[in-house]
Formats: structure tokens, C-alpha cells, sequence
């Protein structure tokens, strides 16, 4: 489990084929501090297991699953990304929980500068629409970030400068895939809900307007 709060940005320095999957080396250093072999980290959102540690890099298998489902499949040598050690029980939650289980990847539409950051509006899939609500909690990349603004089919989250530094994601363009991990609070919602009939006037699609 996660909060999506970046440490660390790393980079990709060697990725080998290895069956229908890959091996990844990841260049980094804050993030080595204390983990250790079978470790969970969490690259650029997605959730994957340490196989090797060194000094100054740390070893990952990605099984085609994994790569399908998110933005490693345009990963190449060099490519920078953002980490995140797995949360610890005595820590402070400050993002949201994050599982590191890429629901699906969606493009960059639009980067609006503002004056204490950026607007940033991505293109969502339609099935995740559902788990989406203003002000709601969603993962880009592994960033923890409040949804700014929902319209059908595209989010906006406000990035401040902070962020912008700290992580890969002011240093991407538009129509560049980022990873999304819906709100698992919004999922366990969804399938309760979806088990319920309509009584006394009230839908699924009322109790969803209501944030429900």
C-alpha cells in the first residue's frame, strides 16, 4: 500500500526481455535507504516486487499483465520515473491509499500554466468514469491528487510547483500516456451499490450524482 507521495524521481537503466515479460533497472538513491529483497515499490503508480538491490540501483520483473495494463510498454533506457516505498503502519497518510494496481493509462490533453502552477486535464477511459468525483482522490503516475474539475470523459487536477519539481509529471507533454489508479474506496462503493434496485424513486445514477 501506498500514499502517493513521491520520494524520489529514478531512471531506467536497462530493461531486458525476459519471457512475455521484462526485467527493469531502476537508478536512484533515497529510495534504497532501507529496502530490502521482495520489497513493494511503487513505479510511477505501479506496484512491483524488488529481485535485487545494488548501491545505487534496485532490480524489478514485470510480468505482460503489467505491462499491458499501464505506461511500461513505452518505457525505454533513460526514461525517468517516480518512486515510492511502501507505506509503513506508523507513518502520517498523507495522500490517499494507493494500491499500485494500474486501473488503465490515458493521454495528456491539455497543460494550462496558472499562476501558482499548472491545470493539467487528462483523457479518462470510459469504464473508470464511474469511480471518478470532483474533489475525489485519484492517482497519476503514482501522484496522490485531488480531481479539480470532471466532465465526461476528461479530469483536471490542479499541479502546484511543488509537485511540478518533485515528480516526472511536469516534464510531461501533451498526448503522453500517464498511469491511472481510481480511488479503491470508490470501487468497493460501486459494487455495493451495484447489487441494490431502485427503491423509492432514488437510482444508482441520483445516488452517484449525490457522491455516493
Amino acid at each position: 500500500m501506498f500514499t502517493g507521495l513521491i520520494e524520489e524521481i529514478g531512471r531506467v537503466e536497462k530493461i531486458r526481455e525476459s519471457g512475455k515479460g521484462i526485467s527493469m533497472r531502476i537508478g536512484c538513491r533515497k529510495v534504497l535507504e532501507d529496502l530490502n529483497l521482495k520489497d513493494s515499490i511503487s513505479i510511477d503508480g505501479v506496484c512491483l516486487t524488488v529481485v535485487g538491490i545494488n548501491d545505487d540501483h534496485f532490480n524489478v520483473d514485470v510480468v505482460e499483465e503489467t505491462i499491458t495494463r499501464s505506461n511500461i510498454k513505452i518505457y525505454t533506457a533513460g526514461h525517468k520515473v517516480n518512486l515510492e516505498r511502501a507505506l509503513l503502519l506508523s507513518q502520517r497518510l498523507g495522500g490517499h491509499l494507493v494500491q499500485g494496481h494500474v486501473d488503465g493509462t490515458a493521454p495528456i490533453k491539455s497543460q494550462e500554466m496558472i499562476e501558482n502552477g499548472t491545470i493539467l486535464t487528462v483523457e479518462i477511459p470510459d469504464d473508470l468514469n464511474e469511480f471518478i468525483v470532483e474533489k475525489g482522490s485519484i492517482s497519476l503516475d503514482g501522484i496522490s491528487l485531488t480531481v479539480a474539475s470532471l466532465t465526461d470523459g476528461e479530469l483536471s487536477v490542479a499541479l502546484i510547483p511543488h509537485t511540478l519539481k518533485s515528480t516526472t509529471i511536469g516534464e510531461k507533454s501533451i498526448g503522453d500516456l500517464i498511469n491511472v489508479e481510481v480511488d479503491i474506496l470508490a470501487k468497493y462503493a460501486r459494487k455495493m451499490l451495484s447489487g441494490m434496485k431502485e427503491e423509492n424513486g432514488m437510482s444508482l445514477e441520483q445516488l452517484g450524482e449525490m457522491g455516493f
